[in-house]
C-alpha cells in the first residue's frame, strides 16, 4: 500500500512539474507585452481562480442598503469620479487606460460581471484582484463600505443606463487644469462676459509677380 501511495505521489509530482514547465514556456513565448489580449483558456482559468478565491461568506453576503434612487445616484457619482477612467461611464471599459490593462478592463454590462453576486462585486471592489489593474478600494471604514455597496448598486444599473445619465456623468468626470480653463472660457463667452475675439484686417498682401 505504501508503495502504491509513493507511486501516486511520484506521478502527481511529475504531472505538476510538466504543467509548471509548460506554463513557464508559454509565458516566455508570450513575452512581457500586454498588447495581445489574453486567450480564451487563460480568461476561463483566471475567472475560475478568481471565484474560487473569494471566501464563501463574502460571496453570499447581501447588500445591507436598499437600492433606491438616492443610493444608485451616489454610486453613479462615485463611479464617474473614481472608476470611469478605466471602466468608462457606461461600463464598457473602452478607455485609453482600460484598453491598455492586462487583461483589459471588462465590459461591466456583460453577463460575466452581472451574474456575479452582490457579495462578490463588493469583495472585488474592496480587495482588488492580483495580477490585474484592479486596485483595492477598501478604506477600513463604514463610510468606505457604504460607497462600495452603492457602487454595486450602480453596476446593476449599467446595462440599462440612459443617454441622459451618461451626459450627466460627463460633467462629473475629473478634468485637468487645461480642460477646466477651456470650459470656463466657453461659459464666460456664452454668458457674454467676454466678447468674441476680434478679427483684425488681413495682413496678407498680394504682390505683383516678378518681372
Amino acid at each position: 500500500m505504501i508503495r502504491g501511495l509513493l507511486k501516486f505521489i511520484w506521478h502527481l509530482a511529475a504531472l505538476v512539474g510538466v504543467l509548471a514547465i509548460a506554463g513557464v514556456v508559454w509565458m516566455w513565448s508570450q513575452g512581457l507585452g500586454t498588447r495581445t489580449p489574453p486567450g480564451r483558456i487563460e480568461t476561463s482559468v483566471s475567472r475560475a481562480a478568481r471565484l474560487s478565491m473569494i471566501p464563501s461568506n463574502a460571496r453570499f453576503r447581501a447588500n445591507p442598503h436598499p437600492a433606491n434612487a438616492e443610493a444608485v445616484r451616489a454610486g453613479m457619482e462615485h463611479w464617474a469620479d473614481h472608476c470611469a477612467g478605466c471602466h468608462a461611464n457606461n461600463g464598457s471599459g473602452d478607455t485609453t487606460i482600460g484598453r491598455g490593462l492586462y487583461p483589459p478592463a471588462p465590459d461591466m454590462r456583460h453577463s460575466n460581471t452581472q451574474n456575479l453576486t452582490d457579495g462578490e462585486l463588493f469583495y472585488i471592489i474592496e480587495n482588488g484582484i492580483k495580477l490585474t489593474g484592479m486596485p483595492a478600494w477598501s478604506t477600513g471604514t463604514q463610510e468606505g463600505e457604504l460607497q462600495s455597496w452603492h457602487l454595486v448598486q450602480f453596476i446593476r444599473r449599467l446595462p440599462t443606463i440612459s443617454e441622459a445619465e451618461l451626459a450627466e456623468m460627463d460633467e462629473m468626470n475629473p478634468r485637468g487644469p487645461a480642460a477646466w480653463r477651456a470650459l470656463e472660457e466657453e461659459r464666460r463667452f456664452l454668458s457674454g462676459e467676454i466678447p468674441l475675439p476680434a478679427t483684425g484686417p488681413s495682413t496678407h498682401e498680394h504682390k505683383p509677380p516678378p518681372q
